[in-house]
């Protein structure tokens, strides 16, 4: 039996190659683990292109825990305690950026611009201009919640050019979509494992300026949660400060062998924006639209906009995908029933089909009929082949 395609935005669909990576049990504290753990940082780095010299040096800082612990270890790191925040909101996760920044007693404001807008770059500058005590800008690159993609480079002029610092919340978005040090000014980026690098969960990460980094000394308003004292920690040590996810970091390590010789960031790019074109082609097909406009649509995942049918009902939907072999994710809007496919993981067009043909045959069990079948693939063992 064949494990259920994961078309979430992670936890995901994994090779096996990264599956059995975890086969192994490693010592924390052994040498092996401690190169591992090195030669992992290196290599987020490296995705970046931030292994330069001088100011624009970055390192890499490695966190247990989902991708939230990490933006809230990069938020209350690296805002200092008289700093405030411009959070740039189109989605769950900006919101949850200013939450657990107001929780932290910083100082912290938001652009709201809506669940079907990118953000706006002139209103940005327009903000910074008129609130001198903004030290810090946030912006989610790819908001989870929705697919939305946000013109990340324009925000970083606009950011640099007032002379602010900049952090990324690329969950979603590290190793697929664009995003170069040589090309943009940013001090922080933070993603995680189980994105689009096909790992597991378990495991954060914050690729941040060093410079940066080594001016936050007693910023945190967290022990375990000190980005500054886990660097520190591990640049002294090449030890973890607590318990790490051992066998997270070894699948990780894996992943990142397959993502090189994939061909790194452009590949998986290209494999990601096929799996959303053969998605949204297909939606059409049976009737079924996406939430936003292909402009402005990530190759990440798509919001499906619910039947309007009396039979609609998504807990039934969810139990008649999954039977059939695929998970997807619910609905995160507050303006509209839709349910959301993921395009990323170890999958690629044929899984995707599958998952067409799948979105069909529940709804005609659910009494909701569709334009046409949109199949190739019908079971989940010819896709396995």
């Amino acid at each position: 039996m064949r494990d259920p395609i994961l078309l979430t935005p992670g936890p995901l669909t994994t090779s096996l190659a990264t599956k059995t990576a975890m086969l192994h049990d490693w010592g924390s504290w052994d040498s092996s683990f401690n190169a591992l753990t090195a030669k992992v940082r290196q290599r987020l780095v490296a995705i970046i292109a931030g292994d330069n010299a001088g100011d624009s040096a970055y390192t890499c800082v490695p966190l247990q825990g989902s991708g939230t612990f990490a933006v809230e270890a990069a938020i209350g790191t690296l805002l200092p305690p008289d700093g405030k925040l411009l959070c740039l909101v189109n989605g769950a996760y900006g919101k949850r950026i200013a939450q657990m920044t107001a929780m932290m007693k910083r100082q912290v404001t938001s652009i709201d611009f809506g669940e079907s807008a990118p953000v706006d770059p002139a209103q940005v500058a327009a903000a910074l201009a008129s609130d001198p005590l903004i030290t810090h800008v946030a912006i989610v690159y790819c908001e989870t919640s929705t697919g939305i993609l946000n013109p990340l480079a324009d925000i970083a002029d606009v950011v640099a050019a007032a002379g602010k610092k900049l952090i990324i919340d690329a969950m979603s978005a590290f190793g697929a979509l664009p995003l170069f040090a040589r090309e943009m000014q940013f001090d922080a980026v933070i993603a995680s494992a189980n994105k689009c690098l096909e790992g597991v969960p378990g495991l954060g990460f914050v690729v941040v300026k060093t410079a940066a980094l080594e001016q936050a000394q007693g910023y945190a308003h967290s022990l375990s949660l000190d980005l500054y004292q886990q660097w520190r920690y591990m640049e002294q040590t090449g030890q973890w400060r607590y318990t790490p996810p051992t066998h997270v970091v070894a699948a990780l390590d894996a992943a990142l062998d397959q993502y090189e010789a994939e061909g790194g960031q452009a590949a998986r790019l290209a494999r990601y924006s096929a799996n959303c074109a053969c998605l949204i082609a297909g939606l059409k097909r049976l009737g079924l639209e996406s939430f936003l406009p292909e402009d402005i649509q990530a190759p990440i995942i798509v919001t499906v906009k619910a039947p309007a049918h009396p039979n609609w009902d998504f807990k039934v939907f969810y139990e008649l995908t999954k039977a059939r072999g695929v998970v997807l994710y619910p609905g995160k809007l507050t303006t509209a029933e839709t349910f959301r496919v993921g395009c990323i993981g170890a999958i690629s067009q044929p899984e995707m089909q599958l998952a067409l043909d799948v979105i069909c045959g529940a709804l005609g069990e659910m009494g909701i009929p569709c334009l046409s079948t949109a199949a190739t693939f019908t079971n989940v063992e010819e896709v396995s082949q």
